[in-house]
Order: C-alpha cells, then sequence, then structure tokens
C-alpha cells in the first residue's frame, strides 16, 4: 500500500476498480474482507484521519477502503460557500495513503449530476426539517441523495460517518432503514483540537479571535453536560449561561434531542446539539448527555 491509493474520477473508473476488488475477493475466498466507504467532501483534517482510520479497521486487512472526495453542490444553499469551500485533492491523497486508503473516488459534479440538478431526490422527511434542515432548508435532501447515489455506486458493507455531524448520521441510518438499504452505518467519535474545537474544514476560515469566540460553543456543551443530573431545563441554563457570555457568537440554535429522530429529548440518553457562527463561519456541536429518569432531577419540580 506505500504506493498509495487508486485514484478513480469517472464513475466508470470507479465502476472497474470496484470489481477488480470483487474479482479480488473471490480470489481470497472466504477470507477477504468487507468494502467500507468513508463519504467526504474533501479538505480532510484530523476528524478525517480518524474516521479513514476507523474504515481502515473494520475493513481488516484483507477488506477494502474506499473514499469518496466530493463537494456536493446540492447541499449548499444560494447564499453558502460552495465555490469558496477547500478543495485541497494533492494533500488529501497524501492522507488517504497514510491511512492505508485502496480507493478514492473524486468526481467532478457532471459526472455525479450528468443531467444536471437531479429531478427525483430523497426527501429526509420530518426529522429533516429541523434544527441544521430548519438553518439549511434542502439541505439534508441534497446530502442524503449524494450518499444514496454512493452507496449506490461504490456498493459498501459499511459506511462510516463522523458523530460530529448527528443529525446527518440520524437521518442517514434512518434513510437505510426506510429504504431497506444493504449497508450497515458505523458512527465514528467526534476529534476536537487541544483547544476543545471540533475539528471542521471550515474552521481554517476562522482568524485567531474568531477560533477564540468560538471556543465558547464547546464549552457551553460541556458545562451543559455537566449539569446533566438537574434534568433538562438545567442542562440548557448551563449550556445557555455560557453562550450569553459570549455575545459575538452569533447561536442558531442550542437544543436536547433524542439522538434517533432529533425530537425533544426529556430523559435517558440524549444530544445536547448547537449551532452558532464566529464572525463569517457556521460551526455546529453535539455532545452526548443521559438525562434523568422521569421523576428525578429539577426537571420534576415544576
Amino acid at each position: 500500500m506505500s504506493d498509495g491509493p487508486q485514484l478513480a474520477t469517472t464513475r466508470a473508473d470507479l465502476a472497474a476498480a470496484r470489481r477488480a476488488m470483487d474479482e479480488g475477493a473471490l480470489d481470497r475466498g472466504a477470507a477477504s474482507g468487507p468494502v467500507v466507504l468513508a463519504p467526504t467532501m474533501g479538505a480532510l483534517h484530523d476528524g478525517h484521519a480518524r474516521l479513514l482510520g476507523a474504515a481502515r479497521t473494520l475493513a481488516g486487512p484483507r477488506g477494502s477502503v474506499i473514499v469518496s472526495i466530493f463537494v456536493n453542490p446540492l447541499q449548499f444553499g444560494p447564499n453558502e460557500d460552495l465555490d469558496r469551500y477547500p478543495r485541497t485533492l494533492e494533500a488529501d491523497l497524501a492522507i488517504c495513503a497514510r491511512e492505508g486508503t485502496d480507493l478514492v473516488f473524486a468526481p467532478a459534479a457532471a459526472e455525479m449530476y450528468p443531467g444536471g440538478q437531479p429531478e427525483v431526490t430523497v426527501d429526509p422527511g420530518p426529522a429533516g426539517q429541523r434544527f441544521e434542515g430548519e438553518f439549511r432548508p434542502g439541505f439534508f435532501g441534497g446530502v442524503l441523495t449524494v450518499v444514496l447515489k454512493l452507496l449506490h455506486l461504490t456498493r459498501p458493507a459499511v459506511a462510516v460517518f463522523g458523530q460530529k455531524d448527528a443529525q446527518q448520521l440520524a437521518l442517514v441510518r434512518r434513510m437505510v432503514t426506510d429504504l431497506n438499504l444493504d449497508v450497515v452505518i458505523e458512527p465514528v467519535p467526534t476529534v476536537r483540537d487541544a483547544d476543545g474545537l471540533a475539528t471542521a474544514s471550515r474552521n481554517r476560515y476562522l482568524s485567531a479571535a474568531d477560533r477564540k469566540v468560538a471556543l465558547a460553543l464547546p464549552r457551553a456543551l460541556r458545562a451543559g453536560q455537566a449539569g446533566a443530573a438537574g434534568g433538562a431545563d438545567a442542562v440548557l441554563a448551563a449550556a445557555r449561561d455560557v453562550l450569553s457570555g459570549q455575545p459575538a457568537l452569533a447561536v442558531d440554535y442550542v437544543a436536547l434531542v433524542e439522538p434517533g429522530t432529533f425530537g425533544p429529548a426529556e430523559t435517558g440518553p440524549a444530544l445536547l446539539v448547537a449551532a452558532a457562527r464566529a464572525g463569517t463561519t457556521r460551526l455546529i456541536d453535539n455532545m452526548a448527555v443521559v438525562l434523568p429518569a422521569e421523576g428525578t432531577g429539577d426537571a420534576a419540580h415544576h
């Protein structure tokens, strides 16, 4: 694997490379491992390296890892940063090589959408209208449509998704269940920089001053997490208290949600989710919280 991954830029190249994987598996017989897909938009960072490493572990020594690198126009709104979104293919390929990727699929938009904007797309349902779906209309339809296409084109047994994009993860799982897709979705934990900020491709837009402002986001989530014993109200109050101390951070939402549906969470395992803008850069983050059972904690004493 020292020569790095094979690069496919067209669907035809991908299909040929994917057939070769199947033929190699036939040669190896029952000892072959699964094909694992890591879908990305490129501009790879430490969080992606963890994603690729997890894919490599799941594939095992005899399986194969496919990484897709595609900045999907369908999930960018009219005023969003599609043209500005970082594209760093050479550096991305080096990271893929280091993490033991076998095949990189890096198509142009015309290759993924040969007829232009597709007419048939995936409707993300009610959970896709909340939170990120509300602030970025059409976003999850674009995400799910491209994920479905990538799953069809790469035919993996397993696909890995980062927990930082928790709503995306929940909706991809829902799509797999509702549309009977033959793939296992494996979540990969969020990676944080030393200062606590969740790694993201957009972080490179943050000035030093913006980054300092942005740090209120993970700090607020940790404060909320620490208040979990007090129930839902205590969690949200603690998180909002930290955020109100950083007026330069423009908060879109902070909420406690049920991890599978993104509906409101009252008891048991929940996610504290938030989105905010530091300067012109929009950040999302979340942390797991376990809320006390009904009848315990402050929430029961209204």
